[in-house]
């Protein structure tokens, strides 16, 4: 399963047009949508409460599809939550906000949620969680600092993390991002297993 997130206005239809360059017919795509597109109304550098109810309701929606997929019986190391910009900082700060051995975490140009001085701690839960950021090093919207303290948190919290800044890049997802992307999927459907079945 590939829960994608979209970022500010815009639609889930946006965040799948990503799915053919994906190129994993293997994966089922979920693409849940924001009210008036925007799941939180200001930076995600903000004080938390200047962000209410959106961020809650967020994080519950994504923590919903999750729980939704295991009653399932999809594992959660075959789930790969994946976001862009808003919807990259959402997904990550879901996916940290409830550890597991997940199949992949993937934000591209974001962070975690929460204000500067922000501390950023979870269980050793990820249990080598492959996690992705991918920013520019220029973004007027996330700091290059936010990504650095994000992949540390991640590291703490026992997740594989690589961290990547592209010089002069704009708000955007690039061709190397896309690429490394393709090969986490694929590492995602050769390595995990499902559960047995009666």
């Amino acid at each position: 399963m590939l829960l994608l997130v979209h970022g500010r206005n815009a639609a889930p239809r946006n965040i799948l047009d990503l799915v053919p360059a994906l190129q994993h017919p293997e994966f089922t795509y979920l693409a849940p949508a924001a009210a008036n597109q925007t799941w939180y109304p200001q930076s995600f550098l903000a004080e938390t409460e200047k962000n209410e109810p959106g961020i809650t309701s967020g994080i519950a929606v994504i923590h919903g599809l999750i729980e939704e997929c295991l009653r399932r019986g999809i594992p959660s190391q075959r789930i790969v939550v994946l976001g862009f910009s808003q919807g990259a900082c959402l997904a990550c700060t879901a996916a940290f906000r409830r550890p597991a051995r997940y199949g992949g975490v993937v934000a591209y140009s974001g962070g975690l949620i929460g204000p500067p001085g922000t501390v950023f701690e979870a269980p050793r839960a990820f249990e080598g969680t492959p996690v992705f950021l991918g920013c520019s090093d220029v973004d007027a919207h996330v700091p290059k600092t936010r990504v650095d303290e994000t992949a540390a948190a991640f590291e703490r919290a026992g997740a594989q993390v690589v961290e990547r800044i592209y010089p002069g890049m704009g708000h955007i997802v690039n061709d190397d991002e896309m690429a490394f992307t393709r090969e986490l999927l694929e590492r995602t459907v050769s390595t995990s297993t499902l559960p047995d079945r009666p």
